[in-house]
């Protein structure tokens, strides 16, 4: 073999990858780096109230910011498993799309830039959750994450209203568990830590039905949630509460049903029935607030409404521009603090906070969003024979309920769980999956 022969030989020889990428790509395909990035990301999306209470902004956002290029690399390693046909909900993409368009006409551009940047990295965790973690990973996840932190609260909420009988401020803690509550834990608010508790007490009960952990660990589990709803003290988590458990105890009954024109004609009478108590809550709503004790609660609610309300015709088609967190320098926001008399971080209505912030035409996008969203996971719900299809739907039910009283649906953890229920229910019944897959580029 001549000299020209033989370099031939060795250029058309592949070239070895270097060691060390040999290694950090392993190390992102792992599946034990997938659960513990994942951990850390469900872990820090529930989190972002304690860590703001101590290190600032500046310290979230650089939290988040190394979170989001280690996603990055997870995402790109795991990227060939990932099957895309038809999983991304155009309704999702939508509101989304909508949300950032927003900065063209914003009143306050620069904020709403953030806020959109902000919006999608939240997204875009759920994202990697929904598509490289399968559903029960990722209610094992959330329950593991939520375990730990209601642990920790109760401990915080000993440790100052028995032990030292004294707030702890930089967490806004108050010390009130001697009296009965309320508390809010690491949530910064007791109808915050009422949610994450009720959304876990979901979590561990599926957790346990699926045999995902043991008896002794659910039970525990359970109880700590338990504790936390009840020393919140909270009318919006007592009627969330209600309504989980007759959600929960219809959609188990639903399951059990084999005969599927049965099946079909109790959907639609629990849908009807649904509407009419619904309508039925809203006409008696006086009583029920006087029943809970929650005129205080209503009082500072309505007045912030009432100011949205007065305010969104001034931008009703596109609104002012999406913000998410408010902010109290900005106008609409500083009107309606200084008309309220106290500053408020959302507009305590997740409805009335889309209308204001991108208008009429976004609002009905959120509604399609979350009723295309409901109605998938709830079908999937009460069809599928694994009990694990029960989760998103109760966990919609509870962020969709408390939006009407909070805003915590579009930011954050409940912003992440929305994205999450909503991919998971596409995945199941999405009418793209009816379509043709792209031809694979390697055949």
């Amino acid at each position: 073999m001549n000299i020209d022969e033989g370099s031939h030989n060795r250029m058309a020889q592949p070239q070895r990858a270097p060691q060390w990428f040999v290694l950090t790509r392993s190390l992102f395909e792992s599946a034990k780096f997938s659960r513990a990035l994942s951990l850390c990301i469900v872990g820090s999306a529930f989190l972002t109230t304690a860590i703001r209470d101590t290190v600032g902004w500046p310290g979230l956002i650089g939290v988040l910011a190394a979170l989001v290029v280690l996603t990055v690399a997870s995402f790109v390693a795991h990227w060939n498993v990932i099957e895309w046909h038809g999983l991304l909900p155009v309704s999702l993409l939508v509101f989304v799309g909508w949300c950032a368009a927003s900065i063209v006409w914003s009143n306050y551009q620069w904020a709403t830039l953030a806020a959109v940047l902000y919006q999608w990295v939240f997204t875009f965790f759920a994202l990697y959750l929904a598509l490289v973690r399968d559903a029960i990973q990722i209610v094992r996840v959330i329950g593991d994450v939520l375990r730990v932190l209601l642990t920790a609260s109760l401990a915080l909420e000993v440790f100052s209203g028995l032990l030292i009988d004294a707030p702890i401020r930089f967490l806004g803690i108050a010390g009130n568990l001697a009296q009965g509550g309320p508390i809010s834990g690491l949530f910064g608010s007791r109808n915050q830590l009422g949610l994450v508790a009720l959304i876990a007490a979901v979590t561990f009960i599926i957790e346990w039905r699926t045999k995902s952990v043991g008896l002794g660990l659910a039970v525990f589990s359970v109880a700590v949630a338990v504790l936390c709803l009840a020393f919140t003290s909270s009318p919006v988590i007592a009627i969330m509460i209600v309504i989980i458990v007759v959600a929960a105890a219809a959609l188990f009954g639903i399951r059990h049903i084999r005969n599927e024109r049965w099946k079909f004609a109790v959907q639609v009478t629990t849908g009807t029935v649904t509407a009419v108590v619904a309508v039925l809550a809203f006409i008696f709503r006086a009583p029920i607030i006087d029943l809970l004790h929650g005129h205080s609660v209503i009082t500072v609610r309505y007045e912030v409404w009432l100011q949205i309300w007065h305010l969104i015709p001034v931008n009703e088609l596109l609104g002012w521009g999406w913000i998410g967190f408010w902010r109290g320098s900005l106008p609409p926001y500083s009107l309606i603090n200084a008309l309220t008399g106290s500053p408020h971080a959302n507009g305590l209505n997740a409805f009335l906070d889309v209308w204001l912030q991108v208008g009429l035409i976004g609002f009905l996008l959120f509604l399609l969003l979350l009723g295309l969203a409901m109605g998938r996971s709830w079908l999937l719900g009460s069809n599928k024979r694994s009990v694990i299809y029960a989760w998103p739907p109760l966990i919609l039910i509870a962020l969709i309920g408390t939006a009407m009283a909070e805003s915590t649906i579009l930011i954050e953890s409940g912003w992440m769980l929305t994205v999450i229920c909503t991919v998971k229910a596409s995945q199941g019944m999405s009418w793209r999956q009816a379509l043709p897959a792209a031809p694979n580029s390697a055949s």
